[in-house]
């Protein structure tokens, strides 16, 4: 049976896939995003796309009720995929721009969360899942702002969880290393680059966006019932295994 998903910062590669996957699965999705000119094929292929940011209270609250309608009044699962990368040590880094980091990765998942769990709890339950990284449990050079942000994802999900444990509601994380994305195309510009990246992690090579998409689609619609409070760690062992 067709079920209803949002996916909140819709135009990241990992989105688009993960989109896809929900779509090829016969359920209905609703897709939030500031660039929707991405989503073009989406839409083609019967996703609700709605524009607007995920730190506007009320293009979320739009988003949320157009998966409502799809789903006859329930959203049976919802990914916060917004997410953005700044490397560069605290001396260096004006606390504008870390305030910016925190905003976009932390604020605006906290926002889906509050408004989305509201809604879950009137029609009795559902999944959400949220992007944490690397940087969240592993010490990174000039990583400072990121993980503050999603160290706070990962923290937040744990009691999130703890909360809604309860009402049927299931929250939990992934937490990728370096992905092969638009978003990562800075750090992995040249061959040097890439290879360097690549010896930091014991499985020596770079996530896909497919990979990560596929994990973000399991927590939506197959992990068991008793899966909720978890960080998913996607990062060729970096951030548990000496190699």
């Amino acid at each position: 049976m067709p079920k209803s998903y949002l996916i909140v910062g819709a135009s990241s590669d990992i989105a688009i896939v993960t989109a896809k996957n929900l779509l090829n699965g016969g359920h209905n999705v609703t897709l939030l995003a500031r660039d929707i000119s991405r989503l073009e094929e989406l839409s083609a292929i019967g996703a609700d796309v709605v524009e607007g940011d995920a730190l506007d209270q009320q293009a979320v609250l739009s988003a949320i009720e157009s998966a409502l309608q799809s789903g006859g009044g329930t959203i049976s699962g919802v990914a916060h995929l917004v997410g953005s990368i700044l490397i560069r040590p605290p001396h260096a880094l004006k606390v504008e721009a870390f305030e910016e980091v925190i905003r976009t990765n932390l604020t605006s998942a906290f926002l889906t969360l509050s408004l989305a769990g509201k809604s879950m709890l009137k029609s009795g339950g559902g999944r959400m899942v949220f992007t944490s990284s690397v940087a969240g449990s592993l010490g990174l050079v000039n990583h400072e702002a990121i993980a503050a942000a999603k160290g706070g994802i990962e923290s937040m999900v744990r009691s999130a969880a703890a909360t809604y444990a309860k009402r049927g509601i299931r929250v939990n994380a992934v937490a990728p290393g370096l992905t092969d994305t638009r978003l990562a195309s800075t750090i992995l510009r040249s061959d040097s680059m890439r290879e360097a990246s690549e010896q930091m992690i014991p499985l020596k090579r770079i996530n896909q966006a497919d990979e990560i998409a596929s994990s973000i689609h399991w927590l939506l619609t197959q992990a068991p019932d008793n899966y909720t409070g978890q960080v998913m760690h996607l990062d060729g062992g970096m951030s548990k295994v000496l190699a």
